[in-house]
């Protein structure tokens, strides 16, 4: 992973697209009951604990590693097989020029669904026999469909986090950054307002803020 974030430049300059993607999911659009309470000398911002629900949303992210932008959020009420797919194929679209994809995700099983190494087939030219599901071939198994989508002869290459570390996703950093900043102190009115104030921020971000994250970690083992 850490190697795929280093080569990431030189593959941008041979036209192949790195991002990394992931879902943020049952965000709460609350809206606050009453008013906070400005900030006044020595005392901090103040806010109401009461709170309104209107339901909420799953968004799937993806961010380009080296320009550090946000492509083709997501949002709806379910984070399906057909959501992640849907997502994938928006963030390709933003891009018909590359010549190659490489996706960072974790190992949830909508990122190795039958339905996307199916589109991958069709995306790859591919001309083979893909077994089925539950017996045979590379749709037989998680293992099986995540071992085909990794393969680094197609043009849509997945990339899995080992378990248990999906931090070396770098949009985990992103997502972050938008609970500080938006979520954890916002106040939406419905789903709907939520999901326009995120995009908004999405917005905001990519034309003022986006830049790529300095990826210190080396890949070696973090406990000696």
């Amino acid at each position: 992973m850490c190697a795929l974030y280093r080569e990431a430049p030189r593959l941008t300059e041979q036209g192949k697209r790195v991002v990394s993607t992931d879902e943020l999911t049952g965000v709460q659009a609350l809206e606050r009951k009453h008013p906070g309470l400005p900030l006044a000398p020595g005392q901090v911002e103040r806010r109401e604990f009461e709170y309104i629900r209107h339901g909420t949303l799953s968004f799937i992210v993806s961010r380009d590693v080296v320009s550090g932008h946000v492509l083709a959020p997501s949002a709806g009420p379910t984070r399906t097989e057909a959501d992640f797919l849907a997502h994938v194929q928006g963030v390709v679209a933003t891009d018909t020029a590359a010549t190659g994809w490489h996706f960072v995700v974790d190992n949830l099983d909508t990122h190795r669904s039958a339905s996307l190494v199916r589109w991958v087939v069709a995306e790859s030219g591919l001309d083979i026999e893909l077994g089925e599901k539950g017996k045979c071939g590379i749709l037989h198994n998680r293992a099986s469909r995540a071992a085909f989508l990794s393969d680094a002869s197609h043009r849509m290459v997945f990339h899995y986090t080992p378990k248990h570390c999906s931090w070396l996703n770098q949009v985990e950093i992103w997502l972050s950054i938008l609970v500080r900043k938006l979520l954890k102190r916002g106040s939406f009115l419905s789903v709907d307002d939520l999901k326009a104030k995120v995009l908004a921020f999405i917005d905001y971000y990519n034309r003022t803020m986006a830049k790529p994250f300095k990826w210190t970690y080396q890949g070696k083992p973090l406990v000696a």
